[in-house]
C-alpha cells in the first residue's frame, strides 16, 4: 500500500516543520550507515515525510565535495527521496569512489529540500542575469540532451552571475560561451541543513 496521501502537498521551502532538519539530516546518515552494516537508531516515521517532496543530499570531507545527487521534481514521498538520494550520493556519484565505512565518520551531510521549478522566459544572457538572484536562486538549464543543474549553495563558491552561469553551462555539457533561444532555464529555491561539523571531528 503506498504511503502517500492523496491530499498531500509537495512540500517546499517554508512549508516544513521547526524540526525537520535535525529529521531529515538524521534520516540521511542513518540510511547510508545502515548501508555499510552500521547498527543505527530508528529513524522518524513522522506524517510530513510521507508527502511528495524534491531533495538534494550532498556529501563533504574536510570541506571537499565528496557525493551529491538529488531529485529536481517531486515524484516520491520526502522521506523515501531523501534516503535513495542519501544513498546514491555515497555510492553511485559517478565522479567518486564509493563512500567506505572507514571514512564515513568523517563526512558531513546536507540535505536541501527543493521548491517547484520555474521556467524563465528570457532572450539572451545578459537578460537571464538581470533576473537571477545571487545566492538565493537554483538554477536548471536544458537544450536538448544537455542538462545541469547548480544549488543556490553553489554561490559560495561562484558569486559572480557570469561565471556562475557559464560554470554550469560546462556541468551540462555545453560551452561556456553558449547560448541558444532554444536553451530552457528555470529556477528553485531550497531549504538546506548543514552539519555543523562531520562528527568524527567534533571536540571530545
Amino acid at each position: 500500500m503506498s504511503h502517500t496521501r492523496q491530499s498531500a502537498q509537495e512540500h517546499r521551502p517554508g512549508q516544513l516543520p521547526e524540526n525537520a532538519g535535525p529529521a531529515l539530516l538524521g534520516l540521511a546518515r542513518a540510511a547510508i550507515a545502515e548501508a555499510l552494516g552500521q547498527t543505527v537508531a530508528s529513524t522518524p516515521a513522522a506524517d510530513w515525510l510521507r508527502d511528495p517532496g524534491a531533495s538534494f543530499v550532498t556529501l563533504k570531507q574536510r570541506g571537499v565535495l565528496r557525493g551529491c545527487i538529488g531529485s529536481l521534481v517531486a515524484h516520491r514521498p520526502l522521506g523515501e527521496d531523501i534516503r535513495a538520494n542519501a544513498l546514491a550520493a555515497a555510492f553511485h556519484d559517478p565522479r567518486f569512489p564509493p563512500v567506505s565505512a572507514a571514512e564515513w565518520p568523517g563526512v558531513q551531510v546536507e540535505v536541501s529540500v527543493l521548491s517547484p521549478l520555474e521556467r524563465l522566459v528570457v532572450r539572451s544572457e545578459a537578460d537571464l542575469i538581470t533576473q537571477i538572484q545571487p545566492g538565493r536562486d537554483g538554477l536548471l538549464l536544458r537544450y536538448g540532451a544537455y542538462q545541469g543543474t547548480f544549488l543556490p549553495q553553489v554561490w559560495e563558491e561562484l558569486p559572480d552571475p557570469g561565471q556562475f552561469l557559464s560554470q554550469l553551462k560546462r556541468k551540462a555539457g555545453l560551452p561556456s560561451d553558449f547560448w541558444s533561444p532554444e536553451l530552457e532555464v528555470y529556477r528553485y529555491h531550497v531549504e538546506k541543513w548543514r552539519e555543523p561539523q562531520a562528527p568524527a571531528e567534533k571536540a571530545t
